[in-house]
C-alpha cells in the first residue's frame, strides 16, 4: 500500500520565514526608496492573500464550491484594501466585486451542469454566493457606489444563476429532502 507523503513542517516553517523576510525587505526598500507610493503594502497584501490560499487549500479538504466563495471573498476584501491604498476611487466596489460575483455564479452554475448529482454538496456555497451578491445593490442603494448597470448585471446573474440550478436539479433536490427527513 503506497501512503501519502508527510509534510515536513521544517521545509512549511522555511517558506513562511522566507515569505516574512520578503515582506519585510519590501517595506524596507518602499520605505526608503518610494515612501509616497504604497506599492509594499500592496504586493505584501498579494503575498498575504496567496498565504491564505494555500494554507486554505492544504489544511481543508473540502469541495470546489467552497475554494469559489473563499476565492471570491478574499478577493474582494483584496481589491477594497487596494483601492483603499491608492485613495479609495471605488473602482474596487463599483467594476471589480459585481465582476467577481459574476464570475462567481458562473462556475457554480458550470459546476451545477457538469455536476448536478452534487448539487447537494454545492448548495449552501450556492446560497452564500448569491447572498453575497446582494452587497452591490445594497451599496448602490446606500449612495456609496455609483455603477449602476454592473450591480443590477450581478444580480440578475446571481438570480438567474440561483433559479436555474434549482430547476436543473429539482428532482435530486427533492429526493435528498425526503431520504434526509424521511417525509
Amino acid at each position: 500500500m503506497i501512503y501519502p507523503q508527510k509534510l515536513n513542517s521544517k521545509r512549511n516553517n522555511l517558506i513562511v520565514n522566507l515569505g516574512l523576510l520578503i515582506a519585510i525587505i519590501l517595506i524596507v526598500i518602499n520605505h526608503f526608496f518610494k515612501p509616497y507610493i504604497p506599492w509594499a503594502i500592496i504586493a505584501n497584501s498579494g503575498i498575504i492573500y496567496v498565504w491564505i490560499i494555500l494554507f486554505y487549500s492544504i489544511k481543508k479538504n473540502i469541495n470546489i464550491a467552497g475554494h469559489v466563495l473563499l476565492q471570491t471573498i478574499v478577493l474582494s476584501i483584496l481589491t477594497v484594501f487596494i483601492d483603499y491604498q491608492l485613495g479609495f476611487k471605488l473602482w474596487s466596489l463599483d467594476i471589480i466585486i459585481p465582476i467577481l460575483i459574476i464570475i462567481a455564479n458562473i462556475t457554480m452554475f458550470v459546476l451545477t451542469i457538469v455536476s448536478h448529482k452534487n448539487f447537494i454538496k454545492y448548495a449552501m456555497y450556492q446560497l452564500l454566493i448569491s447572498l453575497f451578491s446582494i452587497l452591490p445593490i445594497i451599496l448602490y442603494i446606500e449612495n456609496i457606489t455609483h455603477n449602476k448597470v454592473m450591480c443590477i448585471i450581478a444580480s440578475i446573474i446571481s438570480v438567474l444563476n440561483l433559479g436555474l440550478s434549482l430547476i436543473l436539479c429539482a428532482k435530486d433536490l427533492k429526493e435528498t429532502i425526503i431520504r434526509k427527513f424521511h417525509m
